[in-house]
């Protein structure tokens, strides 16, 4: 910490005496960052805020001077920031001039006389020797604390104990959060104050959605608190989270900026090791699929435990571009659920494989990493390949309707015609049978009735004709007639199904 006025004026080789304010005023506590000399009549062009002016007076007259030239002059220096104002006194002049001092006093900027016998060299000497043991303290600290966080990086517990000293020297609490947005619960750490922890949950999780290793301040329910996130562009490994310190200097910048790269490390080391058993689970999954389902449960329950119990559920899910989250939360997933929830990635799609009961924690947290995916119905491993399939046809739907999940009872309920129940056919059917419903109202026919008749009818002509009392070539007419203005030749199979959809769909609404 900077030396402050109260402290220079404890220094009696000095003797310096405070005019202004009195000696228990907050104002006298002010830190000096540094001390300067000038007799200029506007010096804050060369000098920083928190910085100790010092002058003899040259630039007032000796004698009466307006009151206006003290009090312009105070307002400059109190509105750029200076800390304090030392006059010298028997130099030019021989007393402080009382203008002065009314100034000082009525704007709150510290006044201190210095008297004849002490130079202004000395008062600079006395702060830059304290600045530069307070640099050297703080130097010698963080070389300290940096060993003691290298220490605990050597114990078992490396990553643990490297957060715990962090704490320990900065004096607040820290916070690891893995690549999914999960808190990570450190032995003996500090707890996150639970108000705060809605805000620190949200702010981590935008930071790892960007994808980007980012470094950001937030101010949560009042309290401060500094993000970093750790891993590589794209492979974010977590973030973590400090709060309750103090504000950052070099030194804590340089301890904080250790830990990251050694708590980077620890998690890197983990990357191989995460790719072999992604491997693993992929192969287990293909000896699934062959059939040789004995082997693939003995391999998994030496790594993972069992596999998800019949029945379960098969999950296909397109990634998106941040790929790599999507798969750490779902390694948290199957390590939080051992036995109930499995995953392998197949060429550029992730299967999941879940018991019912699992499903829907895997539904959102496929859609809150921003999968696209497809389920099959209930199945179990003998059938695993027909489920694949299903989920396939599934995922296909999801990405043709743009919806996050489309489950293959939704294709298979009702048959073929079972899509015509979505909301999605909407738009499409009315465009469709709309020119008819329009063309029977400005010519006063009846295309639409009849089109309708005719398809529920099986398109049987004499058994429509007589339902609508009319002969059988007025109803041909009527069919050649509707054809022409939806631009389809009913006679073709393909552009009677077609138009028999959007009839259907139109009359379930």
């Amino acid at each position: 910490m900077p030396p402050t006025l109260t402290t220079i004026l404890h220094n009696s080789s000095l003797n310096l005496r405070l005019v202004t304010p009195a000696p228990d005023d907050p104002a006298a506590d002010a830190p000096v960052s540094w001390v300067h000399s000038s007799d200029l009549d506007d010096p804050t062009p060369f000098l920083d805020p928190g910085q100790l002016l010092l002058t003899d007076g040259t630039q007032f007259p000796v004698g009466d001077a307006p009151a206006s030239l003290y009090s312009d002059y105070v307002e400059r220096l109190v509105r750029h920031g200076i800390c304090g104002l030392g006059f010298a006194t028997e130099v030019i002049h021989g007393v402080l001039p009382q203008g002065l001092e009314d100034a000082c006093r009525r704007q709150g900027l510290p006044l201190v006389e210095v008297p004849d016998r002490t130079p202004f060299i000395a008062i600079i000497r006395f702060v830059a020797d304290w600045l530069a043991r307070e640099q050297n303290a703080r130097s010698e600290w963080s070389l300290q604390a940096q060993r003691a966080i290298a220490r605990a990086a050597l114990r078992p517990d490396g990553l643990r104990s490297i957060l715990a000293e962090l704490e320990r020297q900065l004096h607040g609490w820290v916070a690891l959060f893995d690549a999914a947005g999960n808190h990570i619960l450190m032995p003996n750490n500090r707890p996150v104050p639970s108000a705060l922890m809605p805000g620190v949950v949200d702010a981590v999780r935008k930071s790892l959605d960007q994808g980007s290793r980012s470094v950001s301040q937030l101010t949560v329910d009042g309290g401060q608190i500094t993000l970093q996130t750790l891993g590589r562009r794209n492979h974010l490994r977590g973030v973590l989270v400090l709060g309750a310190i103090e504000p950052l200097d070099p030194a804590r910048t340089d301890i904080i900026n250790s830990v990251i790269a050694l708590a980077s490390l620890a998690l890197e080391q983990t990357r191989t090791l995460d790719t072999a058993r992604r491997h693993l689970r992929a192969g287990v999954f293909e000896q699934l699929l062959a059939g040789s389902t004995d082997v693939a449960e003995r391999t998994a329950r030496q790594v993972w435990g069992r596999l998800p119990a019949d029945p379960l559920v098969v999950t296909m899910a397109q990634p998106p571009g941040q790929g790599q989250n999507l798969l750490e939360a779902l390694e948290l997933l199957s390590d939080d659920h051992r036995g109930a929830v499995f995953y392998a990635q197949r060429n550029e799609n992730i299967v999941v494989l879940a018991g019912p009961a699992h499903q829907q924690k895997v539904s959102v947290l496929l859609e809150r990493y921003g999968a696209t995916a497809g389920a099959s119905g209930e199945t179990d491993f003998a059938n695993l390949a027909e489920a694949l399939k299903e989920a396939d046809r599934s995922l296909k739907r999801a990405l043709e309707l743009s919806r996050p999940l489309v489950g293959f009872d939704e294709i298979s309920q009702g048959g073929m015609l079972g899509l015509l129940h979505r909301d999605e056919a909407g738009s499409v059917a009315r465009r469709l049978v709309e020119p008819l419903a329009r063309h029977d109202k400005s010519e006063q026919t009846h295309l639409l009735p009849t089109v309708t008749a005719w398809l529920a009818n099986n398109c049987v002509w004499d058994r429509t004709a007589r339902q609508l009392g009319i002969h059988r070539h007025t109803l041909r007419n009527r069919i050649d007639a509707a054809g022409a203005v939806l631009g389809l030749n009913l006679d073709s199979l393909r552009d009677r199904l077609e138009l028999f959809a959007a009839v259907e769909f139109l009359q379930e609404r």
